[in-house]
């Protein structure tokens, strides 16, 4: 098996994380918690359990935001020698006995990301999204479509989905530097330029609560679609001289 690390961002997560971190554990050796500022003493619960399980713990001192938390997984994962890295949030929206058809994927060699999609599968949607989010969430995905689908091997299902197997080299090659939850947009776009090789695999999609929110700003729909897009458009221009196409040179006048 090649050597994974499956990282869980945490923040505020003491409802759920004994369960997800135990789940995680009966398919991973190797685990790796990032406490991202938690008040909710999900911090004091990883000091209580995650010595018991084996589970790496990181601490951020404050709340720094999602992209973050898997920034500094993939660096961990990084320095430790780690080839691939796994991501799964802590909520129970991911299942971690999903954890080895993503093993599976990985070790064809085929792929340098292998993303879960919660709309792959009409079978696999166990509940409804929040129409609003679903309707971001298609949105986004075929604008980023439009723009790098041919450059990864063909069109993505679902932009945001944060169940995935990602090639720890290739997570370096990005330079990711985006801390919040517009991080996907910068993912792919850079995943685009660096030409990596994508595929999706299907998983369930599970929302257990959905009154959970993003805050601030982001809770309001049309500033959460507005920052995703601005985003977008400025990783679509930090990269658009290595996104050939017909609207590139368009794209580039645009930028400047």
């Amino acid at each position: 098996m090649n050597n994974v690390i499956v990282v869980v961002p945490v923040y505020n997560e003491a409802k759920y994380l004994e369960r997800v971190l135990r789940g995680i554990r009966s398919y991973a050796p190797d685990v790796l918690a990032i406490d991202d500022g938690s008040t909710d003493g999900s911090g004091a619960l990883l000091d209580r359990v995650a010595p018991s399980m084996g589970v790496n713990v990181l601490r951020h001192p404050t709340n720094l935001g999602y992209g973050r938390s898997l920034r500094d997984g993939f660096a961990w994962a990084q320095a430790n020698g780690f080839d691939w890295t796994v991501t799964i949030d802590c909520d129970e929206q991911h299942e971690p006995a999903a954890i080895p058809r993503f093993i599976d994927a990985l070790t064809t060699d085929s792929f340098d990301v292998i993303s879960g999609s919660r709309y792959l599968d009409p079978d696999a949607m166990v509940d409804a999204p929040p129409p609003e989010r679903r309707r971001v969430n298609m949105t986004i995905t075929a604008e980023l479509n439009d723009r790098i689908a041919p450059l990864i091997g063909g069109p993505i299902t679902d932009s945001f989905c944060g169940f995935k197997a990602v090639r720890t080299s290739a997570a370096a090659e990005m330079s990711l530097d985006e801390d919040g939850y517009a991080m996907p947009m910068q993912f792919w776009v850079r995943a685009a330029a660096a030409r990596l090789r994508v595929g999706e695999i299907p998983v369930k999609l599970i929302y257990n609560d959905p009154s959970r929110t993003f805050g601030g700003e982001l809770d309001d729909t049309a500033r959460r679609l507005a920052h995703y897009r601005e985003v977008l458009h400025r990783e679509l221009c930090r990269c658009a001289e290595q996104l050939p196409g017909p609207a590139t040179s368009e794209l580039v006048v645009e930028c400047r």
